[in-house]
């Protein structure tokens, strides 16, 4: 008889709450009753608030389990786990479940459903057609059909992908360079993370597609220092891809020449920027460059260099193999496409929802998250990471488009979305934006060193009601300041949420109120 396959996720938060002693128990279990599994580790769905959801095969289907722990693991045999028995844990059909089924999954569409170390599983599931059409097409062709898709930079910026790779690939230069930026840092965002533990492959082809796209043969993965099993999943996954013939000289035959380096990061937030993640990939200290020139002229050691996002990237390989124009009829506006939007804070149902932009907060935070955890009204929405706005309940039905939100003075960043509900104090949210700036700033410009550190004395001034109307308009021309003369984002966008808070919630000021 033919062995049960038996789904664990081996994904970063299904591991924090037990995946792996399910795994263990679940061998264990099948090992004392003689029955014959095969325990495949896939990556997360992104239905975070089922972890560990455990699937079984049963036919056709995968009947998953959610919130599985190791003690269930002997009740849920003996009710017909591997036949997929009713259980109190029982969520159904994994392509019945409502959370997963009705988003647009394009560049997450194998996570979950693939064994994601297994290159078999990769190469069964359209793994590296999209690199060998490619080859076909030719790299004008690639340029082309990611220009015509409208995809733009998912790690925050929105600068236009297409634009970025036509500008390396045109310009002349002996050596050139992928740098595929993994610093995932903004609090409440892990699509990155998830990918790369879930698809890991789909990754090393999209680096391999860009680099063929404009001439380049070496690939570098920045990866945040925290990820650990992250590090050991992509260390692995490029390896095999190595050792198989997809990286290095010659692949497949095909005359290109590629390969990947994975950068383990130093654990600073300002890295996420381009061209400080490029100085920390040369060895040096993680410091904002002047620019012009840009990264795609002078990049990583003075090369021309894509600088992408994980998503960016990954969401490559079907735009190559279903065509640009597909995917820009998702979207509205100059929004194309999907993002992988990241719920987290104060909500029922954190987890990721890919969807197509256009979709609204209200959508995503009731829809899918199904409200805050605590049950008590919503008060503030942080999109886009720590210097993200604060929005207001009011502003839930604002569509999730880039132009959108600048006309509202917000940014969708990198797809973080972090719920608080009515007990939060906006004052010391606003606070905490100017003492993380204060923090992580690399030093370089004067705006961002000490601006945010006068920020966090003029705001602890205003919450203790001293001189209230003179603290308020020097924060006001405080961030006037670093908005305008700040050498990078970090500073420059550190005034987003306290303005926001100043705007929004300026009763959270009041005096004495903590």
């Amino acid at each position: 008889m033919a062995a049960v396959k038996i789904y664990v996720p081996r994904d970063t938060t299904a591991v924090s709450v037990g995946a792996d002693d399910v795994a263990l128990a679940i061998a264990q279990a099948a090992k004392a009753r003689s029955a014959q599994i095969e325990i495949v580790r896939n990556g997360s769905w992104g239905a975070c608030w089922l972890e560990p959801m455990v699937e079984v095969l049963v036919g056709e289907q995968r009947i998953a389990y959610g919130n599985v722990a190791p003690e269930d693991v002997p009740g849920l045999f003996d009710a017909g786990l591997l036949e997929g028995g009713e259980h109190e844990k029982r969520l159904g059909p994994v392509n019945e479940i409502d959370y997963l089924i009705s988003q647009d999954r394009w560049t997450f569409w194998r996570v979950g459903l693939t064994e994601s170390l297994s290159l078999d599983d990769f190469l069964a599931h359209q793994g590296f057609k999209a690199l060998q059409k490619a080859w076909e097409t030719g790299p004008d062709a690639v340029i082309e059909a990611v220009t015509q898709s409208g995809l733009r930079g998912r790690g925050g910026a929105g600068f236009p992908t297409g634009i970025k790779w036509r500008t390396v690939a045109d310009t002349e230069a002996d050596q050139k360079y992928i740098a595929c930026n993994a610093d995932e840092g903004d609090s409440g965002t892990f699509s990155d993370r998830m990918l790369m533990e879930g698809d890991p492959f789909g990754l090393i082809e999209a680096l391999a597609i860009a680099g063929f796209a404009v001439g380049a043969d070496k690939g570098y993965i920045y990866l945040r220092s925290e990820y650990a099993l992250t590090h050991t999943i992509l260390s692995r996954a490029i390896d095999t891809a190595r050792d198989a013939g997809w990286l290095g000289e010659n692949i497949q035959g095909s005359g290109f020449d590629f390969d990947i380096e994975l950068h383990l990061g130093a654990g600073s937030y300002v890295c996420g920027e381009e061209t400080a993640m490029l100085e920390s990939l040369e060895g040096k200290k993680g410091i904002v460059r002047y620019k012009p020139p840009l990264p795609a002229i002078e990049g990583l050691f003075g090369k021309p260099t894509v600088v992408n996002n994980v998503v960016t990237l990954a969401s490559v390989p079907n735009i190559v193999n279903l065509g640009g124009e597909r995917y820009a009829d998702m979207g509205v506006n100059r929004s194309k496409g999907t993002l992988a939007f990241q719920l987290a804070g104060n909500i029922r149902r954190g987890g990721l929802v890919e969807k197509a932009f256009g979709i609204t907060l209200r959508e995503l935070i009731e829809g899918y998250g199904g409200g805050t955890a605590s049950g008590r009204p919503l008060k503030a929405v942080q999109v886009g990471g720590p210097l993200g706005a604060y929005l207001t309940a009011d502003q839930l039905d604002t569509p999730l488009d880039y132009e959108a939100f600048v006309d509202i003075g917000a940014l969708i960043g990198h797809g973080g979305i972090v719920v608080f509900d009515d007990t939060a104090n906006m004052a010391l949210q606003a606070r905490f934006a100017m003492e993380f700036c204060a923090i992580e700033s690399c030093g370089k410009c004067t705006p961002c060193r000490i601006g945010s550190t006068r920020g966090v004395e003029v705001i602890d001034r205003l919450i203790g009601g001293e001189n209230r109307e003179e603290n308020y308009d020097l924060l006001v021309e405080l961030c006037d300041t670093m908005e305008d003369a700040s050498l990078c984002a970090m500073g420059g966008m550190t005034p987003y949420p306290v303005r926001s808070v100043l705007r929004h919630f300026a009763e959270d000021f009041a005096e004495g109120k903590q």
